[in-house]
Order: C-alpha cells, then structure tokens, then sequence
C-alpha cells in the first residue's frame, strides 16, 4: 500500500525535451556569431607556420622507407596543418583566376562554409529562433549546389583541388621531420627534451 502511494506521487519521467540538444554557451545574435567565428578563423591564420622554414628547401630529402614516408607525411600534415589549408585553397583560387565572377562567387562560398559552420562554436539564432545545425547544414549544402550549378565552375575547382592535395603529399613526404615537434610530449617522443628530473623537480 505504501509503495502504491509512493509510486503515485513520484515524479514523471522526463519529456521528449529531455532529448533536445544542449549548448555550452548562451544563444547570442546571428551578427555576433558571425563576429565570433570571423575571430576564430583569424586566430587559426595565427597557427600557421613561418614560410621559410615550411619552404626551406635544406630539409628536402626522400624517406628511408614507405613506412617512414607515412609516418613523415602524418607528422607534417600534423605540423603544417594551416599552411597546408592555405596552399590547397590558393590552388583553387588560381584555378578559378580566369573568371573573377566566378572566382568571387564560390570564394563567397567557401567563406560561408568557414564561418557558419567550421569555425562556429555558438548556436545560431535569428530572430529569436534557433537554427538547427542540420538546417545550417543543408542551407549551405543547397547554396553550394547552386553556386556549382550557374558558375559551372567544378571541373576547374576539382582540377585545382587535386593540384593542391598533389602539392601537399609531396611536401609532406620529402620535407624531413626532424626538429618539428608540436608539444613537450613530442619533444620526448624525438629525444629532443630530456625527461630527467633534476633535484629540484621538473624535466631537465
């Protein structure tokens, strides 16, 4: 009997909204999402590495082994990840040079991409109403579509696509690893910071 009471005043499970997707920030204005995204990519140029050493051709060399050209070509992906962006979307841009309508268009498109969706970290809202991801998604799917569709540009982009990824492996693989290290860990890893610790505490 008691439990029977018990059981009718428990609380009711938790609604369908129990499902609904959580941010970790407060929703803020589409303007100044875009605002925070734009911070974001300029901050990601920041990460890029200096141009002489990514272009110094001492370092060029061929890899001992298919096992080591792997382990190089991941290892720089890691390193050179910015520069390695810059030079594919410079290789489609070039391909793209001779119509700057074009050339303005999909660039307008790509831009949309960078800012709406992968440097985004807040929910959009506008006018008061959430935007879904997946409709973020699909609205610049279907703008992309449209671009590709009345520039006919994706041959040429496909082309100038595949030249930078071309340019990239073969960076990747003949520029030699040794001293690029993205952390202390990996400083350890390559024997270039020493683990001992002194009297005094720390790594020596």
């Amino acid at each position: 009997m008691i439990n029977h009471i018990m059981n009718s005043i428990s609380p009711a499970p938790a609604d369908a909204d129990a499902d609904a997707p959580t941010y970790t920030t407060i929703p803020i204005s589409g303007a100044d999402v875009i605002t925070r995204s734009i911070q974001n990519l300029t901050a990601s140029f920041s990460r890029c590495r200096p141009w002489p050493d990514f272009l110094a051709t001492s370092t060029i060399d061929l890899p001992s082994s298919l096992s080591a050209a792997s382990l190089r070509l991941r290892k720089n992906v890691r390193y050179f990840s910015t520069n390695y962006a810059v030079v594919a979307s410079t290789c489609a841009a070039v391909s793209l040079i001779g119509s700057p309508v074009t050339l303005i268009v999909v660039g307008f498109g790509f831009a949309l991409w960078l800012v709406l969706f992968f440097f985004r970290e807040d929910p959009m809202v506008i006018m008061g109403r959430h935007i879904s991801d997946r409709a973020v998604i699909v609205a610049l799917v279907l703008c992309s579509a449209a671009i590709i569709w009345f520039t006919g540009a994706l041959t040429s982009l496909l082309m100038g696509v595949s030249v930078g990824v071309v340019v990239v492996a073969i960076h990747g693989l003949l520029r030699n690893t040794e001293g690029l290290f993205l952390d202390e860990n990996d400083g350890v890893t390559d024997g270039l910071v020493s683990t001992s610790h002194n009297p005094n505490g720390g790594l020596s």
